[in-house]
């Protein structure tokens, strides 16, 4: 395909110079090596993608610098001690802000050892590969690991998606031309049309709401996504585990232990990204992950009731369309 292989040239060439200039930059401020942490992650395949990747990655989005304007500093300081200490997948989008530019700065040098996912919001296929085009620029990068379509909410969005025209096109053609690796679907309004779309569609990821406060809902994650998921052997990627801190309010979670904890002992569920406000935030953050063990039913049970009278404020999310 002519068109698209100029495309791929140009975006390619693009990301050569600005890549190059950046990583050069960066070498020669750091000529430190990130240094091998002191203790691991466990890892799990990440479905049938056959990519191992460590239990926790880095959310670009939500209550972090990453995706704050004017917060380049605090962003990179963020990113950098993420490398040191192992993470590996680092999730942003193209509608995060200056998260793929910040990411960006820092992430070069490193490409070759991490998974980079981003997102696009729009349906179609044209504008479906602009946003492509742009999130490659700004990460300065020649290809992403994973290319998601970001917060699938109505059945007829899917319809728009899986049009002749629709986005799906445009991830299939960046697939052929090695600009992506992988396609997901991401969604945190409607179990359903996320459920709906791994069944139209062999998706390898999704990214969905994984929480201690999912089964109050009337319409869980969990139960309705986790085994279509299972069937179809999509790597699950969890969001939303802290409910951006609300499931440790008064009465509710006693800390992140329990949130990573209920999350990665659903079945199914493969790894979960979490964004950082902090270095320090982080650094805690990668020690609970690392002395994750999976808990026993009774254990799920006790922190899932814990959330019984806090569910709908930390399920505030599900109205964002």
């Amino acid at each position: 395909m002519t068109k698209g292989k100029t495309r791929r040239n140009f975006l390619i060439t693009g990301v050569a110079v600005t890549g190059g200039i950046v990583a050069t930059n960066a070498l020669q401020q750091n000529t430190t090596n990130i240094a091998t942490p002191p203790a691991t992650m466990p890892e799990r395949v990440l479905g049938r993608t056959e990519v191992k990747l460590p239990i926790f990655g880095l959310g670009g989005a939500g209550q972090t610098p990453l995706s704050w304007e004017g917060k380049e500093g605090d962003a990179a300081a963020i990113i950098q001690r993420a490398l040191e200490l192992g993470i590996r997948y680092f999730d942003t989008a193209a509608s995060y802000g200056p998260s793929e530019d910040y990411l960006g700065k820092v992430l070069p040098p490193h490409r070759s050892k991490l998974f980079l996912a981003s997102k696009t919001d729009q349906r179609d296929r044209d504008g479906a590969w602009r946003e492509l085009e742009r999130s490659l620029k700004r990460l300065n990068t020649d290809y992403l690991d994973l290319w998601q379509l970001h917060h699938v909410s109505f059945s007829e969005e899917l319809d728009t998606i899986f049009s002749p025209s629709g986005a799906i096109k445009a991830m299939e053609e960046a697939i052929q031309q090695k600009l992506v690796r992988f396609a997901g679907i991401t969604g945190h309004h409607d179990p359903q049309v996320i459920a709906e779309g791994l069944r139209r569609y062999p998706f390898h990821t999704t990214l969905i709401p994984v929480n201690a406060a999912d089964k109050h809902h009337p319409r869980p994650f969990i139960p309705v996504v986790l085994p279509v998921a299972q069937e179809k052997n999509v790597g699950v990627i969890a969001m939303k585990v802290p409910a951006y801190g609300r499931l440790f309010k008064s009465g509710g979670l006693a800390g992140m232990q329990q949130a990573l904890g209920y999350t990665m002992s659903q079945p199914g569920v493969h790894c979960c990204v979490i964004a950082a406000e902090t270095v320090s935030q982080l650094e805690n953050n990668v020690k609970i992950a690392r002395a994750f063990a999976p808990l026993k039913e009774q254990e799920l049970t006790a922190i899932a009731q814990r959330t019984a009278n806090i569910w709908e404020d930390s399920t505030f999310f599900r109205a964002w369309t």
